[in-house]
């Protein structure tokens, strides 16, 4: 009786505390970096007409304030854009946070969680300061395959590429229709 009662038990709560605990780990791991690369690597003042702090031939670190969302779009230009780009990305986090609370998949829930601590991370950085800190730029001499980016923002790459990979690699095929 005990065996049937665990096997009718829902993986949800195990998945959430698990997602919760990534989302909030992404989270602290990004206002820190950027902490560090704001105040004491004094990053801004690096930035300043020259070239950051190179760390590789193909990577460094160099101030950016991001006023919009992606690829530059929706710039916040105003007091009222940025109050705008606050809402809109805190009501896809809500979406986010309501599909972890549901997904029963642990990898899916894992990958969610990585977008909400992302999301989170980026939203805390607009509320404070009006703009999104963004320090890593991976380049290929002078090609820049990739935009400025954040802890913040690899997170929710990554999460949304786990979340594809698995969709593809897991949907089921409908078998051809016996109609004719």
């Amino acid at each position: 009786m005990a065996e049937a009662a665990a096997k009718r038990k829902s993986p949800r709560p195990a998945n959430r505390i698990v997602g919760l605990g990534v989302a909030a780990a992404v989270l602290i791991v990004d206002q820190l970096v950027k902490w560090v690369v704001v105040h004491p690597l004094q990053l801004e003042a690096r930035s300043f007409g020259g070239e950051g702090i190179v760390l590789a031939p193909f990577f460094r670190f160099i101030f950016t304030a991001n006023y919009g969302v992606s690829m530059g779009f929706l710039t916040a230009d105003s007091h009222v854009m940025r109050w705008v780009l606050v809402a809109l990305t805190a009501a896809i986090s809500a979406f986010v946070f309501a599909w972890l609370w549901r997904e029963k998949r642990r990898d899916d829930a894992f990958a969610l969680a990585l977008v909400l601590g992302g999301a989170l991370g980026n939203i805390l950085d607009r509320v404070r300061l009006g703009y999104v800190v963004d320090f890593a730029d991976l380049h290929f001499g002078d090609v820049h395959p990739f935009l400025v980016f954040n802890v913040g923002d690899a997170a929710i790459t990554i999460g949304v590429l786990l979340l594809l990979v698995r969709a593809l690699l897991t949907r089921d095929r409908k078998a051809p229709s016996e109609d004719k």
